[in-house]
């Protein structure tokens, strides 16, 4: 039987993470992949002579060699930053709402984003630099709490962050409303709220601006050969380093001992490896209820798990279109498009098939102009369903269901920008939450893992993340981990990760 201080079930993004963390301390590792190809949600497809990106509509945190951030860091020490050619984005978002009348476009740049704010309303410029101060000050003190191992001195926390803790217990909306910003800054700011798919009424203040922060400040980019670039580099540097990957290897045991200590996994093929150690990247669902034996699973996991939501549920469009991006008259790269700014009333909207009309729409082409043959671009359009409607679908509506959702999210583009695509479609592909599932085994199609509400989002389950520790040996990562979803978190997840099982390894003396 083979050995490994430590296995990786899935290469996904926190996967590989923990895998690259891993190895450079020196210790054995495996990853157990049941696909071919690594990634996870961050891979692309072809169809016909278009390139897709599977998901990744921008990434934050990566900022500069000359100005690196957070994730560029991350990558630094992992190894794997020189391997990725980066594309920065010129602008933040275009805001489209159909209830408001909005239209405008926000740059990147904490002075180029204020300064558009003062054409907006009066007095613009100098609340966009408030709202920038809170939401710094809360990052750095974020920043603070992780360095000292969630143990801050109060007294510098009073005196350095006294933001930080004024927010600590706000909802998002809550904080708008005390901040008393005019309704236009109020919605401006909210914009990103689709990325964490949780309404202003239920997301933390503290996680939701530590995000956008980061947008603002550092901008955003997206890799030269999509999300697929990063994945084939972390399974370089893991072969590099020493570790293997299995792939066409999928997990279908964890298996523990007498005491109840991992012990080891077993394949589909009924191959077995031996270690102590595992860490998934994927949801405690299957986890606990596919991989481990029912003796095997304390009864506080699966009711945390029971108790935690599902965050929203993903269906996309991909359209190859068979004119360029100039022709079609698409200036943009992010699109935000919104029946309304209210995002309470919007997520009610998501909750069933007649309210989905809002979307994150992305044209690869105005980032990469060489991402699509010449004289055609890239469009992909991404809506959430925030409740489990999908489940009503009979098998034979199934197609029927997902083409006029498909239909209605291409209409409500041209709608809203004016521009004209769907004599123009060469290529169409659709990934409803039937495919999400599918493909990476979330429960429900949930393309964001938990969501992240104020009882159970960022700060909460960093402070209960060792209280998660239910199996010895067994650690979660990725998007369903303490730092919940999007590309930089999983990684970062997965990291954490590793880092507390290098610890666990280490007071077990092996």
């Amino acid at each position: 039987m083979r050995q490994y201080d430590v296995v990786v079930i899935g290469a996904g993004n926190g996967g590989l993470g923990a895998a690259a963390k891993v190895l450079t301390a020196g210790k054995t590792c495996l990853v157990c992949e049941k696909h071919n190809i690594p990634g996870g949600f961050a891979t692309s497809f072809v169809r016909g002579r278009f390139e897709f990106e599977a998901s990744l509509h921008e990434f934050n945190g990566i900022g500069t060699p000359e100005a690196p951030g957070s994730t560029r860091k991350l990558y630094d020490e992992l190894g794997v930053s020189d391997r990725i050619e980066w594309i920065q984005l010129k602008d933040a978002y275009r805001l489209i709402s159909k209830e408001e009348g909005y239209d405008f476009t926000m740059p990147f740049g904490l002075d180029a984003f204020a300064a558009k704010c003062a054409e907006l309303c009066p007095d613009g410029e100098k609340i966009a630099r408030e709202f920038f101060s809170i939401c710094g000050q809360i990052r750095q003190a974020m920043n603070y709490i992780s360095e000292t191992h969630g143990r801050p001195d109060p007294k510098v926390m009073a005196e350095k962050y006294p933001d930080y803790l004024a927010c600590g217990s706000y909802s998002v909306n809550e904080a708008f409303d005390a901040l008393g910003y005019p309704q236009i800054m109020r919605d401006n700011f909210n914009a990103y709220w689709c990325y964490l798919g949780a309404n202003g009424d239920e997301l933390s203040f503290l996680h939701y601006a530590n995000m956008v922060y980061s947008y603002y400040s550092g901008g955003a980019c997206i890799p030269k050969s999509r999300s697929h670039e990063i994945s084939l580099a972390f399974e370089e540097r893991i072969h590099e380093l020493g570790g293997d990957i299995w792939f066409n290897s999928e997990v279908t045991n964890i298996l523990t001992d007498k005491e109840g200590h991992v012990s080891g996994i077993r394949l589909r093929d009924g191959t077995e490896v031996a270690t102590r150690h595992v860490i998934a990247d994927c949801s405690p669902n299957v986890v606990y209820g596919r991989l481990m034996d029912k003796s095997a699973v304390p009864e506080r996991a699966l009711k945390l798990t029971n108790f935690r939501k599902l965050a929203g549920k993903g269906f996309t469009v991909f359209l190859g279109l068979s004119k360029s991006r100039e022709e079609l008259g698409i200036t943009d790269h992010n699109y935000f498009i919104y029946d309304t700014c209210d995002n309470v009333k919007q997520y009610e909207n998501m909750k069933s098939f007649d309210g989905t009309a809002a979307q994150a729409t992305v044209c690869l082409n105005s980032a990469d102009p060489d991402c699509s043959p010449k004289g055609t671009a890239i469009l992909y359009m991404t809506t959430l369903f925030t409740e489990d409607v999908w489940k009503d679908v009979e098998e034979k509506d199934y197609f029927r269901t997902k083409n006029e959702i498909a239909r209605r999210m291409i209409a409500r583009f041209e709608e809203a920008t004016g521009v004209c695509i769907h004599d123009c479609i060469e290529e169409l592909a659709i990934a409803s939450p039937v495919t999400y599932a599918r493909y990476t085994g979330h429960p429900k199609g949930t393309i964001y893992g938990y969501e992240g509400q104020y009882y159970d989002g960022l700060m909460p389950r960093i402070q209960m993340v060792e209280e998660d520790h239910f199996v010895p040996g067994l650690r979660i990562g990725g998007g369903f981990g303490e730092r919940l979803l999007g590309y930089p978190s999983s990684y970062k997840s997965g990291v954490n990760e590793a880092s507390r099982t290098l610890r666990d390894i280490e007071k077990e003396g092996c």
